[in-house]
């Protein structure tokens, strides 16, 4: 499937991986990055409006979608700096040194990671409904840790996991697209089906960009906490209401984060650019005006 109006095309951002990409539009550009277990469809309502205004990049990032799926069970190609990396050689080879990022759940991992390791070529943030990785560990504990089941399993040495989910695939992807959408008419039969069939087909590069939430990643927040490293850049945080019942304060995690920073939430689930639209189109129109 594809978003309409868009074109396609497939950039190479380093010697072994290119990225599956759709564009559209002209002015500054956005860079929208999806999450888990979706694809760029997922950004295909707020997209189409963003791109009136805007060159809209949105790609699927590495191990997800159609972009390549570098073998690597260990998770160090997954890191989030790795695949922030991709992001900018992904902006620049489209003729942009600098552009605004947003992302939703892996996705605005890999833009949090971006904005702060490579500040001279972002210019915004927008985060939907992740805290930043560090304190999405530190606040998992309980029952209440029961939400993110699935960062735990995958979070295990290469192998169970793997051969775990692979047999269950669509059961088990499906899982989260219908746990977590408060809408199910906002993913009709035919995106899901997509979502699917790319999730199914990445299983191995999946489980490794969660192992490396769970490693490689932790290390980098630590090291960005222990140097004070902060987003510079305007920073928009847009997350449903979770954050109150899981028993912290969503906002309160992310200012030690982000010196500018805007913190909203929004009535839906999940899947908000899909459930939500004209609320995260005016949020990210709203981000780039600061």
């Amino acid at each position: 499937m594809k978003i309409k109006d868009f074109e396609y095309q497939r950039v190479r951002v380093t010697g072994d991986v290119a990225l599956n990409v759709a564009v559209a539009g002209s002015g500054s550009p956005v860079v929208l990055l999806h999450g888990f277990p979706q694809t760029h469809l997922m950004w295909r309502h707020v997209a189409a409006d963003l791109a009136a205004d805007h060159t809209v990049i949105c790609p699927d990032l590495r191990g997800y979608g159609d972009s390549d799926k570098p073998a690597d069970p260990s998770g160090a190609a997954y890191a989030k700096r790795v695949m922030a990396a991709d992001v900018v050689a992904l902006a620049r080879a489209l003729g942009h040194d600098r552009f605004a990022v947003a992302g939703h759940d892996r996705g605005a991992h890999v833009a949090i990671r971006a904005g702060l390791d490579r500040p001279e070529a972002v210019t915004h943030v927008a985060s939907l409904d992740v805290l930043p990785t560090l304190d999405s560990w530190e606040v998992l504990r309980g029952r209440s840790a029961a939400v993110g089941f699935h960062l735990f399993l995958m979070a295990q040495p290469p192998g169970l996991p793997e051969r775990m989910i692979a047999a269950t695939a669509d059961e088990f992807f499906g899982f989260f697209l219908d746990a977590w959408t408060r809408d199910p008419a906002a993913i009709p039969a035919e995106v899901r089906a997509e979502y699917l069939r790319a999730s199914r087909e990445a299983v191995p590069s999946i489980v490794a960009d969660y192992r490396a939430t769970a490693g490689v990643d932790m290390e980098h927040d630590e090291a960005d906490r222990a140097a004070g490293r902060r987003l510079t850049m305007p920073v928009s945080v847009v997350q449903q209401d979770w954050g109150a019942a899981l028993g912290f304060d969503a906002a309160a995690l992310w200012r030690p984060w982000a010196a500018d920073l805007t913190h909203r939430t929004v009535a839906c689930g999940h899947f908000m650019a899909e459930e939500a639209p004209a609320e995260i189109s005016a949020a990210l129109r709203e981000l780039l005006t600061r």
